[in-house]
């Protein structure tokens, strides 16, 4: 790698080590998308030219096993900042054979590490007696505290516990797809972050909070300022509604009441001064026989979906913008002009890595025109 870039490779069938020398040697190209939900994952490119042996025996003989055992961790360091970029496990390889153009290759591809968490189904199989969302988030998170899964679960704003008498809550599906459905009903996001360490990982399950630090700032046409190699900006307005609460009296059982939830929302705080205007109104039923703070978070969850109309996609050299930028985060953006200068929510980044070469793709989004704050954090 470059002199301000190095990339370490982890390999194992569950807590990962160095790579072998001769296999990084044999790495001709890296790509990591992260923060792109279902799409997240890595894929590798080797020369099989040489060590063929070595290779083939890591990647397609063990990591033939079902389910996936070859677990991946991606780390680079950033004149001297070290960042985790991928901690996965393997899912598919592929040998591209010498056709004239260039040498075999073997491709290995895989997922983020909660691919992990979907490959068995448990419906029926695992009660849940008297338990709250939290502690069923947290029962099935514990049982992969093997691939360093840390817990960061933010509880909803009312706790429910069924009299197991009465009901007695079931899992179904996979524990990602458990997961992810619990948090859905509440209106919350979950997610695996790597790092901040190899063989670390945070399972963050609560809102898609848009707050926090900023990473350095984006700059356009700023002379040597400048760290952007293209970007482009566009604002979509169409998409924006205005989500209606319907609460059902538990006892009159009385037909639903409307209520607008309005266009202030906490879990999304405004990042530009003019928002989109919401073109419909869409009920939201599934908030009927919920309590109203529940209710208010689907809600507001539905809002902040609908109300991302500020787009910016790009691309970097990370040896120039001096760090690898991170999704899931704040980012100021300069030098687009007074309409999209401002924070942003980074909503998915792609990473590529070549010897001598570290670039990115990014998504920004934010939810209106012209910036909230006076100064962008350089």
């Amino acid at each position: 790698m470059n002199s301000g870039i190095n990339l370490s490779i982890y390999v194992g069938p569950a807590v990962p080590i160095p790579a072998p020398r001769a296999l990084v040697e044999a790495l001709t190209e890296v790509t990591v998308r992260a923060g792109s939900g279902d799409d997240e994952g890595f894929e590798l490119k080797f020369n099989l030219s040489d060590n063929a042996g070595l290779l083939q025996t890591i990647f397609l003989l063990s990591g033939g096993a079902m389910p996936p055992l070859i677990r991946v961790v991606l780390a680079v360091s950033v004149y001297g900042s070290l960042d985790v970029l991928m901690d996965g496990v393997v899912t598919q390889t592929q040998i591209a054979p010498d056709t004239g153009a260039g040498p075999t290759q073997l491709v290995v591809k895989g997922r983020d590490i909660s691919q992990v968490m979907d490959n068995v189904d448990f419906t029926g199989l695992l009660p849940y007696p008297a338990m709250p969302v939290e502690a069923r988030v947290a029962l099935i998170i514990a049982k992969y505290m093997l691939f360093g899964l840390v817990p960061l679960i933010i509880p909803t704003p009312t706790i429910d516990i069924n009299n197991p008498l009465e009901r007695i809550e079931q899992h179904w599906g996979t524990d990602l797809t458990y997961l992810r459905w619990l948090a859905d009903e509440v209106g919350y996001t979950f997610y695996i972050e790597p790092g901040p360490v190899v063989g670390a990982n945070l399972a963050y399950w609560g809102p898609m909070l848009r707050v926090g630090p900023v990473q350095k700032a984006l700059n356009v046409d700023m002379d040597m300022e400048t760290n952007v190699e293209q970007i482009s900006c566009t604002f979509d307005h169409n998409g924006a509604i205005m989500p209606i609460v319907a609460i059902e009296n538990p006892i009159t059982r009385f037909p639903p009441i409307p209520i607008p939830v309005g266009l202030i929302n906490p879990l999304d705080p405004p990042l530009g001064l003019v928002p989109p205007i919401p073109k419909g109104f869409e009920i939201e039923y599934r908030a009927a026989n919920r309590s109203f703070p529940r209710a208010l978070m689907l809600a507001w969850a539905k809002q902040a979906t609908s109300s991302r109309s500020a787009h910016a996609s790009g691309s970097l050299d990370v040896l120039r913008y001096g760090q690898a930028l991170k999704p899931r985060r704040l980012v100021g953006l300069r030098g687009v002009g007074t309409a999209f200068d401002g924070l942003y929510y980074v909503e998915s980044v792609v990473s590529t890595l070549k010897r001598g070469e570290f670039k990115q793709s990014f998504e920004l989004v934010r939810n209106g025109l012209i910036s909230t704050v006076q100064r962008i954090p350089v």
